[in-house]
């Protein structure tokens, strides 16, 4: 399948932007050329792997398919700003994410322990107090709102915000800046159309850590922050660059990964009713609801990984630093691997999802999102009585990170 349009249709923020668009060409994808040899105008080229268990034979092996030093899709125009920018390196920050062994390893070292079902299990009351606020906002806001851009963003958020340590009044703006990073190509979330519009929003997310970090590194407190700010690696302090990549992935893919789940999950009992009523009616399938609302959204679209290697995958001859991008979405519509995979169903078991990844660089924040969802949706639907939507719902226009932006529903939810 040679087809430069199906090659730019799969960089294109729009196509993520339009599930009936997306949907189709990826399903044709996996038919027909699941290891796809991908060269869009202006991207470097590169493989596209669209199959759930080839994603996870590329996952497993994390020494033969690193993820230095290309990790999403950007034009060759915006990597040589990049470069520019950085002095050489091809990303703007040096996470989790970006990172191989043995970093990796000795970097999530720092912060795992926040991140495990004992600590979060701490925070649990204080977030049964969040839901509870947001639905009351809910229902202070007189049955009709954008649960997109109302309540989901806002929630999750504030669920961040209380682990990384950060004021309320500073909340507004590290949502700004998260929508701008990743909502760079969509022209309702981007910081301008400057082509240095990603980078002067990085220098501002910089300029705001370095604050934080001074701060922890005078009044260490019992939050994320402070662990940053006083990390050590083998002795010796971590790096400025190091430690800004590790806040901001904090910051924003704790938050805004969630809150497009939450926000798709929502969309997705609207528009299946029967669905909605059978977890109204069994409160225990929670778990699995969650978990189906997470393969049904998958947020995070892609990573891409390279290779060290010749390898072969499915018959394709994979040469060493060849690019291959993961397709999470499509890989969590699979035919061979789930039931009726366009069937979304809240007591889905197995749910052998990709939506957190897979192999060593598994999210490190699956089970902070399953509790933040679980103990919203809980709350919600205790409440609930009526709704639907109450206009179109509309998509971030990004190949990378996205969720709905616009969810317009009418409800009726009881007072507490």
């Amino acid at each position: 399948m040679n087809d430069l349009g199906v090659d730019n249709a799969i960089v294109s923020g729009k196509t993520y932007a339009d599930e009936s668009v997306y949907h189709p060409l990826f399903a044709k994808l996996r038919r027909a050329d699941p290891v796809h040899w991908t060269a869009p105008e202006g991207v470097r080229p590169f493989w596209t792997v669209t199959r759930h268990a080839d994603i996870m034979e590329i996952e497993r092996q994390a020494q033969r398919f690193i993820n230095d030093p290309r990790l999403v899709i950007q034009t060759i125009e915006a990597e040589e700003r990049t470069k520019k920018f950085t002095g050489g390196r091809h990303i703007l920050f040096r996470s989790l994410v970006n990172m191989d062994n043995p970093d990796h390893r000795a970097y999530r070292a720092l912060s795992q322990e926040w991140f495990m079902p004992r600590k979060l299990a701490t925070l649990e009351a204080q977030i049964n107090t969040l839901a509870r606020e947001f639905v009351d906002k809910m229902v202070a806001l007189g049955g009709t709102c954008n649960f997109a851009g109302d309540i989901a963003s806002w929630y999750s958020l504030r669920v961040i915000m209380l682990i990384l340590g950060i004021p309320l009044e500073d909340e507004g703006r590290i949502l700004k800046l998260t929508q701008e990073l990743f909502g760079a190509s969509d022209p309702d979330k981007q910081r301008s159309t400057s082509a240095d519009a990603v980078i002067e929003t990085v220098k501002e997310f910089s300029q705001y850590f370095a604050a934080v970090t001074a701060d922890r590194r005078k009044q260490p407190r019992d939050d994320i922050s402070s662990v940053i700010a006083n990390a050590q690696i083998d002795g010796k302090p971590i790096g400025q660059l190091e430690a800004m990549s590790y806040y901001v992935i904090v910051a924003t893919a704790g938050h805004d990964t969630t809150s497009s789940s939450t926000a798709g999950g929502l969309l997705a009992l609207v528009q299946h009713p029967d669905q909605l009523a059978k977890l109204k009616a069994d409160p225990g399938l929670m778990p699995s609801a969650v978990d189906e609302m997470i393969r049904w959204t998958t947020p995070v679209k892609h990573f891409f990984r390279t290779a060290t290697e010749d390898y072969e995958l499915r018959g394709r001859k994979i040469k060493a630093g060849d690019a291959l991008m993961m397709c999470y979405p499509s890989a969590n519509r699979d035919e061979d691997v789930f039931d009726e995979p366009f069937a979304f169903k809240v007591d889905r078991s197995p749910n052998r999802h990709l939506a957190f990844g897979y192999g060593p660089h598994l999210c490190l924040g699956q089970y902070l999102a399953k509790i933040e969802m679980r103990v919203f949706f809980k709350e919600l639907l205790s409440r609930l009585e009526e709704i639907e939507l109450a206009g179109t719902p509309t998509w971030v226009e990004s190949s990378f990170v996205n969720g709905l932006k616009n969810l317009p529903i009418r409800y009726e939810v009881r007072t507490a």
